[in-house]
């Protein structure tokens, strides 16, 4: 209190003339004690911004940490000294991700030094959590702005989209926006905004390439370094759909579009990655089979008359390494290219990420589905559905349309921003058609099939709790609330759920017919509309993601 009784002085002897009346001196008084209070209220703010040692550890508490396992004993000299080089190039995404997701990480530690909050952001990359619609996780958050840093923070999406038509490299996947001297939205390639960290990390696949046995492999080692040199990312998405017999591999670069929520910027990622070929030799025979399933889509012809890529590709690996918003995402599977020009001509590669599936499964599915599944269904939620499903969901992408009906235009471009969220639904209902397909072709047992059902319907709970800044959590809370419409399940008074396969299957039917409506359609106010319908968490739903919360089961696996 003594600065604020300085104060005082000051003011009575410096303001008040001597022939002041005693009203206003009282007035002044109480002033100065209103002053006075509200000094201390923002140091008090100040103080309870900091967040309590509880309040970090129940945030660290949703999530698992899991060590990413794998045999590494197969590997040669040679693909040991590789790896070394690829984690390093790998690692440079992740420095480069930081910069768009949110800006400078180390002013960001600076500002909070405590250990524990630093791991906390490093899970989010950056102080917003990404489980819950991007909420300030402390009180010195802020808002994230929808482009995340790929923008000038003060711009808007109507801003951008009317200066795009004029220098449409504003919009382009490839370009971080920034103002000029007098407020013009500029935009900077990202092999020039990045020039540094592109040419360290080209560098190195350069090296790498030069220890590379596996001739396809090489080749696309050093494509790719070329492309971040360049922007220009097409040649090495076809060498990487060519090669076919390379144990290790990686995907690095600006590839997915889920932080961007204005949804133009490609976000920086990697995945370093070793292959098993057996369970890849297993999985040929699905690829084969997609124009048969295309030919099958419940929608009239029109939105089925894509051919899906002869050459696309299973496989299945084990992830060494995830960076950059890869690490944010923590996948189980992989649809790449996004390209939809290679897609049409090369097809495209599914990789189903096995040590990481298993450890999402038994730590987060497995748990989820005692509190949830009546005990008559239990059985049929197992590791090797929740395997097959990633892989159906992730064959589905290859589905359906790329461009709109009525144009060349494509699905993406057409639905902005949603583009992913409708994609990502189609994938989830599209899986289980091709489950359904199977078992029919296959003369699976009828059990086979439940066991899919089951599996997906309970890790619809495990995606709606990514939250609503994710596509997947998005596209799963349509999902489930439409299947809710459709009395696909029961809900006892105990909170455990049962399905009736038979509903699903009709109800998944209809779905399909909608989404790819939807796309074909290039109809961008009939998604908002479906979502506005059926994107809402309901009270009920609420209360059994608390449960999930309040039993300790976490949000998510984070790995070493």
């Amino acid at each position: 209190m003594s600065d604020n009784h300085t104060l005082t002085n000051i003011f009575y002897k410096n303001y008040l003339p001597s022939f002041i009346s005693k009203k206003t001196v009282a007035l002044s008084l109480y002033l100065t004690f209103i002053l006075s209070l509200s000094i201390l209220s923002v140091a008090s703010a100040a103080q309870n911004s900091m967040p309590t040692d509880d309040e970090i550890n129940a945030n660290l508490k949703k999530f698992v940490a899991v060590k990413l396992k794998t045999d590494l004993s197969q590997l040669s000299e040679n693909q040991r000294q590789m790896l070394s080089l690829l984690r390093d190039a790998a690692m440079i995404m992740d420095d480069i991700f930081w910069q768009q997701a949110y800006g400078s990480r180390d002013k960001l530690f600076a500002k909070w030094p405590k250990q524990s909050i630093q791991k906390l952001l490093a899970i989010h990359y950056g102080p917003w959590d990404r489980y819950s619609g991007d909420k300030p996780l402390f009180a010195k958050g802020g808002i994230k702005p929808p482009g995340a840093n790929f923008y000038p923070a003060d711009m808007d999406k109507r801003e951008l989209e009317v200066a795009g038509q004029d220098n449409p490299a504003l919009i382009s996947p490839y370009t971080m926006v920034r103002r000029s001297a007098n407020g013009k939205l500029i935009s900077i390639p990202y092999h020039q905004f990045f020039a540094t960290e592109h040419k360290l990390a080209a560098e190195k696949l350069r090296k790498a390439s030069g220890l590379a046995q596996d001739p396809g492999f090489k080749r696309y080692l050093i494509l790719r370094a070329d492309a971040l040199l360049n922007d220009d990312y097409q040649a090495s998405d076809f060498a990487w759909m060519a090669m076919k017999n390379n144990l290790l591999d990686i995907i690095i670069g600006p590839i997915e579009i889920y932080e961007d929520k204005l949804g133009y910027k490609a976000a920086h990622e990697a995945f370093v990655l070793l292959k098993d070929m057996a369970w890849s030799k297993k999985l040929e025979m699905y690829a084969k089979l997609l124009p048969s399933w295309q030919k099958q889509l419940p929608v009239p012809q029109a939105y089925k008359q894509d051919s899906p890529g002869a050459e696309s590709d299973l496989g299945v690996y084990d992830v060494l390494l995830y960076a950059g918003d890869a690490s944010a995402t923590r996948a189980i599977a992989v649809h790449l290219p996004n390209d939809a020009e290679v897609q049409l001509i090369a097809g495209s590669r599914r990789l189903q990420l096995k040590n990481a599936m298993e450890a999402k499964f038994n730590h987060i599915v497995k748990p989820m589905a005692r509190l949830l599944i009546e005990p008559s269904q239990l059985d049929h939620v197992s590791l090797q559905a929740f395997f097959n499903n990633t892989m159906y969901h992730e064959i589905a992408h290859g589905l359906g349309v790329k461009k709109l009906v009525v144009s060349k235009n494509s699905v993406e471009s057409a639905l902005k921003e949603n583009s992913w969220m409708v994609e990502e639904g189609k994938a989830d209902a599209l899986g289980l058609f091709i489950a359904a397909k199977l078992q029919q072709k296959e003369g699976w047992p009828r059990d086979k099939l439940l066991d899919s059902l089951v599996t997906s319907f309970t890790s619809i709970f495990r995606s709606i709790r990514f939250g609503s800044s994710s596509s997947h959590a998005r596209a799963n809370l349509i999902r489930f609330n439409y299947l809710k419409e459709k009395k696909v399940f029961i809900r006892s008074p105990q909170g455990l759920y049962r399905i009736d396969p038979k509903r699903m299957e009709a109800a998944l039917s209809s779905l399909i017919a909608i989404i790819l409506r939807l796309q074909g359609d290039g109809d961008y106010a009939g998604v908002i509309k479906f979502e506005k319908k059926y994107g809402t968490i309901g009270p009920q739903l609420a209360k059994d993601l608390q449960r999930l919360q309040n039993a300790g089961i976490p949000q998510d696996a984070v790995f070493e």
